[in-house]
Formats: C-alpha cells, sequence, structure tokens
C-alpha cells in the first residue's frame, strides 16, 4: 500500500513512550526516503506521458492523471511522515541540553547509542549555540527552568572534597557531611544532574576528571 512505510514509522515513534528516545529506525527511515523517490520518479514519468500526447495536465482526468494525483498524495504524505519523525526526536534531544548538560559525552551511554550521526550533529550545534548565548547574555540559563527565590541553595556534602575549593566569592572546605549554603551558579557548574525527586537533586559532584563527589542539593524555595 502507498504510503505504508510511513506509516510505520510514524506508528514506531508513537510507541515509544513520551519524552523518551527509541533507536533511531534508519533501515525504516531509508526505505520511506526510497518509497519518496520512487513516487518522485513514477510522478515525473505519467507527467512526461501526458504532455508527450499533447494532454492537458491541468484539465484531462484521465488514468494517467489519478495515478499521478496518488503519487503526488503518497509522496506528500511519506515527507510528512518523515518531517514529523526527526522534529519529535529533536524536540527530545534538546531536552536534554537543558536536563543532562550541554556536552554530547555528558549524555548517558545508553542515549547516545540511540541517535544517529546527523542527531549527535545536531545536539552538538544545538549545544553550541546555548553556550554562544549564554555567554553574550552573560547568565546561565541551565541553572535554573524556575526563577528561584533565593540565589543560595543548602548543600550537604556525602565524600570528603577537600579544602581550598574556589568559588566565586570565597574559598570552601567541602569535608564529609558538612553543610554549606552556596550560590546557585557555583554549585551547578561543578554538578552533573543523574535524577530528580521531589523538590531535591540528587546530584554528582565532579572534580577535575578523576575523583567523583556525591551530593544532595536541597533547595530553598
Amino acid at each position: 500500500m502507498y504510503a505504508r512505510k510511513g506509516y510505520e514509522l510514524v506508528k514506531d515513534l508513537a510507541n515509544g513512550e513520551k519524552g523518551q528516545l527509541q533507536p533511531f529506525n534508519e533501515d525504516l527511515f531509508n526505505q520511506v526516503v526510497d518509497q519518496c523517490t520512487q513516487h518522485y520518479l513514477e510522478l515525473q514519468a505519467l507527467i512526461r506521458k501526458m504532455q508527450e500526447e499533447s494532454v492537458d495536465v491541468r484539465e484531462t482526468r484521465n488514468s494517467d492523471h489519478y495515478g499521478a494525483l496518488i503519487h503526488h498524495l503518497s509522496l506528500i504524505r511519506n515527507k510528512r511522515c518523515l518531517m514529523a519523525y526527526v522534529h519529535s526526536r529533536a524536540e527530545v534531544i534538546q531536552n536534554f541540553a537543558w536536563k543532562v548538560g550541554l556536552e554530547l559525552l555528558e549524555l548517558p551511554e545508553e542515549i547516545q547509542e540511540k541517535l544517529s550521526p546527523s542527531e549527535k550533529n545536531y545536539f552538538g550545534k544545538h549545544s553550541s549555540a546555548l553556550q554562544s548565548y549564554m555567554a553574550e547574555v552573560g547568565i546561565d540559563l541551565n541553572v535554573d527552568m524556575v526563577p528561584p527565590k533565593d540565589p543560595y541553595i543548602k548543600v550537604r556534602v556525602l565524600d570528603d572534597m577537600g579544602e581550598g575549593i574556589l568559588l566565586s566569592d570565597k574559598t570552601a572546605n567541602l569535608a564529609l557531611h558538612s553543610m554549606h549554603f552556596l550560590k546557585r551558579t557555583d554549585a551547578e557548574q561543578y554538578i552533573a544532574r543523574v535524577g530528580l525527586d521531589g523538590r531535591a537533586y540528587r546530584m554528582t559532584l565532579k572534580q577535575g576528571v578523576s575523583q567523583t563527589i556525591s551530593m544532595t542539593m536541597e533547595f530553598q524555595m
């Protein structure tokens, strides 16, 4: 059936959990693209036939006309299915930049495996555009999706990080189980979010590339 593959592609998208990515279905995607190409070639062939027969393409209503119309509508339907598939996945990928991080390597491996090469490239360019904008306006938009009432957050250190941690306005001794009030911007630059539970984030604080410190960030609203 014409446009059947496009329907299967959208169905594959709809079967996934909302806000989550399924592995990019490259095989089915390419089949839909091939169908588009075939519909286009068939459409052009029928139009040329009618022109060679000196038939008025706009006015004549014969079998060639309706055949061309079917191929034209099938081509449009498949293109819309392809665009819906790509656009829906792009929206989820954009959300990763806000919820996970702006670097591709910050994405969990199981997510990276679900992205096509073009989607990885898109994520990189989208993140780069966000970083450029935030640098230009001087605001880290990735810190809080909702404007906070207090610029400071309460931090409890779960693993010893050591002394002399340089922050924007002071140095801190992040010893085991110590409690601190830190600027959100100071805390967030060290933190990779791994979950959200109510009003508290469960996070991982990274020191360099070798030492990983777990922390609980309790937002004081």
